[in-house]
């Protein structure tokens, strides 16, 4: 004897929550700039390569860059070895976005997803 299963499908219900996972995904690309920012990782002398950084979104595809700039931005961030000035930035310094990859903050995008995710989605689904 095989049991039944009936399946219902919402597809507002659907396109909201697509619509939610979309936005917590812009939030969560913003906040690891903010993050970068905060971290005050990124090399510092007037400021202009830090306030350089933006982000390219495409939430169709749920893809995001985080990009500096600034012509001098690829020398710096390749060059870990420098000698970085921290009398802006204490932890100035190459790779600065490295430690989202597989240093301390590599669960920082999912954590911050994940929050990003419950708090537009509470209540939604009844």
């Amino acid at each position: 004897m095989q049991a039944k299963v009936k399946i219902t499908l919402y597809p507002d219900k659907i396109r909201k929550l697509q619509e939610i996972a979309q936005k917590a995904f812009e939030l969560t690309v913003d906040e690891v700039l903010t993050d970068i920012r905060n971290s005050q990782t990124v090399p510092k002398n007037t400021g202009e390569l830090e306030r350089s950084g933006y982000v390219e979104i495409d939430v169709q595809q749920m893809v995001a860059r985080i990009i500096f700039d600034k012509p001098y931005a690829r020398r710096l961030y390749w060059h870990p070895e420098y000698n970085f000035r921290d009398d802006k930035n204490q932890y100035a310094g190459g790779l600065w976005m490295q430690t989202y990859l597989d240093g301390e903050k590599q669960n920082f995008v999912k954590e911050t997803y994940g929050k990003f995710l419950k708090q537009l989605g509470d209540g939604m689904i009844t």
